[in-house]
């Protein structure tokens, strides 16, 4: 049996490698990763294959860059030619992005059986990109592994119930893998202290591509009452040095960095401002209170827990939302860490 597992972002890798170390346990599989190249900086890419023993790709096809459209079409031509070359039994894409948006078009059109990694998740905005990738790839797909409940009745909603799978989710699986290995020392070098900065991602197109939004929100976390470590995203970074976006001295705007630093410093943070859904996740696995930069979100059970709260890019409530107490119960909503396991064995039955 021939698995293409097909990634090309950052969030991808991590939970591609849960995914292919199960798959390299299994004999008489064989693993076929292909990176499409949508995150093609080292920082981005490179250092996560190393740090999560990830599996160089077979196969690169070196697309990044680009509008959504001339992105999608030219991962469209090449990830063709690579399924009629290698002729897989299945191809597996994970989460929402361009690349899982291709991934899923090429497999229908020549009628590869489909799996979705983190199926079901929805923001109901469907002026989200993202949205849109994760609505067409589920309702392409045969078999579609969701992380929560929550996600199988989303699919329900929508008249999907074939294949619809229940298996946790493959992040919290590599989560646990990762803690003890995590990069405590990050810290020191940025000059902040545990429980003593908060920490903010930010790279969604509608905050980005939003001159107004995205000066606000830098804005506003410049007016926290604790330091700001600030991980730039290349977009992010772009989108600043061209309005003239300058943050405050207290925020520490620094390049991205690995999975096992990224880790501690989730770990270590006061509160967490982020418009990443991978990283909401993370904060509520961890136990960081997470303030959520847009106006939905596709993890609600983390609102609902009280982990996490909605603040679009509100300064009053941002600054609000990160010194808040979080609630004393934490319910476990990701699965056991096991989700990848349950997904291979549920790969080889559909293709069995």
């Amino acid at each position: 049996m021939k698995i293409a597992n097909v990634v090309g972002a950052r969030p991808q890798f991590i939970k591609a490698a849960a995914v292919c170390r199960a798959l390299r346990a299994r004999a008489g599989v064989t693993d076929l990763l292909v990176h499409t190249g949508q995150h093609y900086d080292a920082e981005m890419s490179d250092v996560f294959f190393d740090q999560l023993d990830l599996p160089k790709p077979q196969r690169y096809l070196g697309v990044g860059g680009g509008s959504h459209a001339g992105m999608t079409a030219a991962m469209l031509v090449a990830l063709e030619g690579v399924v009629n070359e290698e002729n897989p039994d299945l191809v597996v894409v994970y989460g929402d992005t361009n690349t899982t948006l291709a991934a899923a078009l090429v497999a229908a059109k020549l009628q590869i059986p489909l799996g979705h990694v983190e199926a079901g998740l929805r923001s109901y905005n469907r002026s989200m990109p993202e949205e849109i990738n994760r609505v067409v790839a589920d309702h392409l797909s045969q078999a579609l592994f969701c992380p929560t409940q929550t996600a199988v009745g989303n699919l329900h909603k929508e008249g999907v119930t074939a294949g619809v799978h229940m298996v946790g989710d493959v992040m919290n699986d590599i989560l646990q893998l990762s803690l003890a290995h995590k990069n405590d020392a990050v810290l020191k070098e940025i000059g902040v202290e545990p429980g003593g900065y908060h920490l903010m991602t930010l790279h969604r197109a509608g905050n980005t591509d939003d001159t107004a939004r995205l000066e606000a929100i830098v804005r506003a976390v410049g007016k926290l009452d604790r330091p700001v470590v600030f991980p730039v995203h290349p977009r992010t970074r772009k989108a600043m040095e061209a309005a003239g976006i300058k943050p405050e001295d207290r925020v520490h705007a620094i390049a991205p960095v690995g999975y096992f630093d990224f880790l501690a410093l989730q770990s270590g943070a006061r509160s967490i401002l982020t418009d990443s859904g991978g990283v909401q996740k993370e904060a509520y696995m961890l136990g960081v209170p997470c303030v959520t930069l847009r106006a939905e979100t596709e993890w609600p059970e983390t609102v609902e827990a009280g982990w996490n709260i909605l603040v679009d890019a509100d300064a009053e409530e941002i600054i609000a939302g990160a010194e808040r107490t979080p609630p004393p119960d934490r319910p476990g909503l990701y699965g056991d860490g096991h989700a990848a396991e349950r997904i291979v064995e549920l790969c080889e039955d559909l293709v069995r």
